[in-house]
């Protein structure tokens, strides 16, 4: 009997990610709606209790990483914002002591690792990249975030906006990345950084950010606005 409720409870994970996370809508009743949203706030809160910062995403070796990363949004390359170094500063805001706007030499001065991991996209592909950068963790520790409240949130300079829980703000491979393939990250790829979280979907994986900001309001997200799941760990 256990096993059989195991496997129910796959089964029902599996259609409600494969659901929300593909956009396709089986039906437009209301009811069905009602009941797959229901579904994805299950599978939100299956992760999130089984999430730690001892579940690592695998890492690669360096030469398996690719060289040209494939470029991903709604939109064309051509139409990336191109965010200036000289006029650049990233705004803070909510529960965070220190307000200051930082500059993008200040960002590159931080204490920066690198990570080979790969990028899964919810469109079906996936690719390896070696990123470089500081862990978010040790940004907000810099900032004085209040690390006791629930949420991350993350505004970009294409209306893009974003939001994670803390546990996966706070995990070791977390990293607000300033590099690609050990090059200062291109413009379509998000320069001055975009957030590279490996334990996650890639478009948890905002870029051309402008804003971070702390609350225990879970932050809204683009696509889980049109019916992903928020949580969307892999």
């Amino acid at each position: 009997m256990a096993l059989i409720r195991r496997d129910m409870l796959s089964q029902t994970m599996t259609l409600g990610g494969l659901t929300m996370l593909t956009g396709c809508d089986v039906s437009d009743s209301d009811a069905v709606q009602s009941a797959l949203e229901t579904v994805s706030r299950f599978n939100d809160r299956v992760q999130a209790a089984i999430f730690g910062e001892n579940r690592l995403a695998p890492t690669f070796a360096d030469a398996l990483a690719v060289k040209d990363f494939r470029y991903n949004a709604w939109y064309g390359p051509d139409k990336a914002p191109r965010l200036e170094e000289a006029t650049y500063r990233l705004s803070l805001a909510g529960r965070i002591a220190d307000k200051k706007p930082w500059t993008v030499a200040q960002l590159h001065a931080l204490p920066q690792q690198s990570q080979t991991t790969r990028h899964v996209c919810v469109e079906g592909w996936s690719m390896i990249g070696k990123w470089g950068g500081t862990p978010l963790r040790t940004f907000l520790q810099r900032i004085g975030a209040d690390t006791s409240a629930k949420y991350v949130g993350f505004e970009c300079a294409d209306g893009y906006y974003e939001g994670i829980d803390m546990a996966t703000a706070l995990h070791p491979q977390t990293l607000m990345a300033f590099s690609l393939a050990d090059e200062i990250i291109p413009f379509e790829h998000g320069f001055p950084f975009k957030l590279r979280i490996p334990t996650k979907l890639g478009f948890k994986n905002p870029k051309f950010i402008t804003t971070i900001y702390v609350s225990n309001t879970q932050p809204r997200g683009y696509w889980p606005d049109r019916g992903y799941n928020w949580f969307s760990g892999i």
